[in-house]
């Protein structure tokens, strides 16, 4: 009677097993001895940060999430109770509100495209090689490092009806025109912050576009001078669509900033004149610390809150890669 052959394992050659990882390769790193010391490492230095964005981000977050629907104020001998949207009801039949919205939708609209324009062509002078190149670099991204509080107080000097701009605009045109009451007047007002704002954060716009520009290939534009097309476009085919992650940055970026306007009003106009120049963060900390209603600021800011999740998520879906 025959019987069949007994089935053996194929031979694994000596250099097939080193290169095959052990099974238990995982288990083995977690047994070594300096694997737990690395991991208290790692969590030694996570730390600090975890623990300054707990203190000063997620537990304000919290608790402004929960003084909202109270009536908390700031010091007051009376218990906290609990009020439900009274806050929102109250926020929502405030005309300050609705022109303190107006104002910050008057100054994005204005800001965020002539901004991310001015320094988009800052970026595109300062992107050759020439002497002095570096000087101007400086020169452009110096007002980014200078405190905006400091910027403030020189410009509100120079806005004053005697100031240095309508001195300027006094000696140039010999006499013939009087510059206004810049931060006085509420026609004025609004655009002199605009002016001063873009002045300002240009410079570090400036350096996003400019990364962004030293990141595409100079081959194509060598392609592109074979082929014989001008500088305009370069620009439009090769420049402006390898700008793309840039250009989402860039927008999100100055649109958030916008929307958080407060230092230039603090320091410039409180607010005025007659609300032309006030926002919804200078009316929270108004409401919170000058008048200690603590809960309607935490509404305010609640309301600010969803209102830049809003507009970041839809600027977001317009500025998406599209297949």
């Amino acid at each position: 009677m025959a019987t069949a052959p007994l089935r053996t394992r194929p031979r694994v050659s000596a250099s097939a097993e080193a290169a095959q990882p052990p099974s238990n390769a995982k288990g083995a790193a977690r047994r070594r001895p300096g694997f737990r010391r690395e991991q208290l490492s790692g969590w030694g230095m996570i730390a600090p940060a975890a623990l300054l964005l707990l203190a000063f981000i997620f537990i304000p977050a919290i608790l402004g999430f929960g003084l909202a629907f109270t009536n908390a104020r700031l010091i007051s001998p009376r218990p906290i109770e609990f009020v439900g949207v009274d806050n929102f009801a109250r926020l929502f039949t405030d005309p300050t509100f609705y022109r303190a919205l107006l104002n910050i939708a008057y100054f994005t609209v204005v800001i965020v495209p002539v901004q991310s324009g001015l320094a988009l062509v800052m970026a595109l002078l300062i992107n050759k090689k020439f002497r002095g190149v570096n000087f101007f670099r400086t020169v452009y991204f110096l007002p980014v490092v200078t405190s905006m509080v400091v910027v403030s107080l020189l410009w509100l000097f120079m806005y004053r009806k005697d100031g240095l701009i309508n001195e300027i605009l006094s000696a140039v045109s010999f006499g013939l025109i009087n510059g206004p009451d810049w931060l006085g007047d509420p026609n004025t007002a609004m655009p002199a912050i605009i002016i001063l704002s873009i002045w300002q954060a240009a410079g570090f716009h400036m350096i996003i576009w400019l990364a962004g520009l030293q990141g595409i290939s100079g081959e194509l534009y060598e392609a592109s001078q074979l082929d014989g097309t001008s500088r305009w476009q370069q620009f439009r085919y090769v420049t402006w669509p390898g700008l793309f992650h840039t250009r989402s940055l860039v927008l999100v970026t100055i649109t958030i900033q916008a929307l958080g306007l407060f230092d230039q009003i603090s320091v410039m106009t409180q607010g005025g004149p007659m609300d032309s120049t006030t926002t919804i963060i200078y009316e929270a900390v108004q409401s919170g610390y000058r008048q200690q209603e603590t809960s309607y600021a935490s509404a305010i800011s609640l309301v600010f809150f969803v209102l830049v999740l809003i507009v970041s998520a839809v600027q977001r879906h317009l500025t998406r890669e599209k297949d």
